[in-house]
């Protein structure tokens, strides 16, 4: 019987991981030239989140649409100190003609846009390789739909795949990224489905006399549903006040 990693090495170098990064893991190092110049990664990014992410190629329209989409929503990433990093096989001679084509494409109100976050050049998939962004069985030679949300420490938080034909869903990144920051700014955890503004998740007690105290909760700013499930209002405002840099509202995304 075959290990899980022994499958297929789908010619990963000498620089391939030992397995896929993890949730928890500490972001792959790498230097590479991009369409904003060399980057060191993450040694650039000290005291950034970080959203990493892959596209299959360039001149591609789901690729066109996404790019537009992240660049369209940079400044509420950058308000919640954000950097947005894109990968794909391809050559910079390649990104540069295509990040100019996207110039002259008008969509959802966007126009005459200039894509400004670095798009790397990684002709030999050393990079997605690190990463676990080829998926031999969509394709060897194209990187999957990948999302690295990446901590300040250099650590990866998420991890997203979309399929080469399914575009990503902007807002949820931006959600993910804002729990993220919620969980660590105020020590909570966040319901399925949450947005900034519902209520939030406090940890559930740890000993039997802090179980039994949650029982007989006498906090009225607590909505204990069970001992292990307390509910707790934290405020929109509140959050962004902590998490982001700048002030004013980010702009509202473009719709069609």
């Amino acid at each position: 019987m075959h290990d899980l990693f022994d499958v297929c090495d789908c010619g990963m170098g000498d620089d391939a991981p030992a397995h896929m990064p993890l949730i928890g893991d500490t972001a792959p190092a790498f230097v590479a030239q991009t369409t904003n110049g060399t980057v060191n990664f993450p040694a650039d990014y000290v005291g950034k989140w970080v959203i990493l992410f892959s596209h299959p190629a360039d001149f591609t329209p789901v690729c066109t649409s996404e790019f537009m989409a992240f660049q369209g929503m940079l400044p509420e990433f950058q308000q919640l100190n954000t950097d947005i990093i894109g990968l794909s096989v391809g050559t910079l001679s390649g990104h540069l003609a295509w990040l100019n084509a996207i110039k002259d494409i008008e969509w959802r109100g966007w126009k005459n846009m200039e894509i400004t976050f670095p798009l790397i050049d990684d002709m030999n998939m050393e990079i997605a390789n690190k990463y676990g962004m080829i998926h031999p069985n969509a394709s060897d030679t194209k990187a999957v739909r990948a999302v690295f949300i990446i901590d300040p420490k250099a650590t990866i938080r998420t991890i997203l795949y979309y399929p080469l034909t399914t575009g990503r869903n902007f807002e949820e990144i931006k959600r993910m990224l804002i729990a993220l920051q919620t969980t660590d700014a105020f020590g909570v955890s966040t319901p399925a489905d949450w947005n900034p503004g519902d209520d939030i998740l406090v940890p559930a007690p740890a000993t039997t006399a802090a179980m039994q105290k949650r029982i007989n909760n006498t906090d009225k700013s607590l909505d204990v549903k069970a001992w292990f499930l307390t509910f707790k209002k934290l405020a929109a405002d509140t959050i962004f006040e902590k998490i982001r840099h700048n002030k004013p509202t980010a702009p509202a995304r473009k719709k069609k």
